[in-house]
């Protein structure tokens, strides 16, 4: 496993721990299901229960594929066995990408504006400049949009193992990157 891979697990597994018990259980993925869709004011119901059911998923995939221990919860190191066999995963993480842009694309277009991406990125816990900076990469329009596409595939990158200098590394603090 790549080294960034590994920094960007550690990243995802702080922040998805909604709840700070260090460990990630069910409470964290309603906590932050409801913070991303409370800043998606302009998507409608049907966009904000997929991601509900998203972050649903994602934590019963986690606790069915990687609750070693069987005690209902996460540990970092279980977490991370999703990097080792991404396979487990890949779904899930569709699931999640897609339905997380969709909440970026309220009108349809295809296109996400900075400012709902940069509040839903800030919902889920990644600071302001590194947001900024993921933006910017993803090459903006000059209307300052992005294609709904280009973030699905760079949450999908995100969590790929053998992939390094990609658009996503902007989002761990000190992780350089080429993209």
């Amino acid at each position: 496993m790549r080294a960034e891979a590994t920094q960007r697990v550690a990243l995802v597994f702080s922040l998805f721990d909604a709840n700070g018990n260090g460990v990630l259980d069910a409470e964290d993925f309603t906590l932050m299901g409801d913070r991303v869709v409370a800043v998606a004011s302009e998507s409608d119901q049907a966009a904000k229960d997929a991601m509900r059911a998203a972050f649903h998923r994602y934590w019963t995939t986690l606790l069915t594929e990687l609750d070693a221990d069987g005690d209902g919860t996460i540990s970092f190191d279980e977490f991370a066995a999703c990097v080792l066999s991404p396979e487990r995963f890949d779904d899930t993480v569709a699931e999640f990408a897609v339905s997380l842009a969709a909440l970026g694309d309220p009108d349809g277009d295809g296109r996400i504006e900075r400012p709902l991406f940069v509040a839903l990125m800030t919902a889920i816990g990644f600071a302001r400049d590194n947001i900024d900076d993921l933006f910017d990469a993803f090459g903006p329009d000059v209307t300052d949009q992005v294609l709904v596409t280009t973030w699905v595939e760079a949450i999908k990158d995100y969590y790929a193992p053998h992939k390094a200098g990609i658009a996503a590394d902007l989002l761990v603090p000190g992780l350089a990157t080429s993209a």
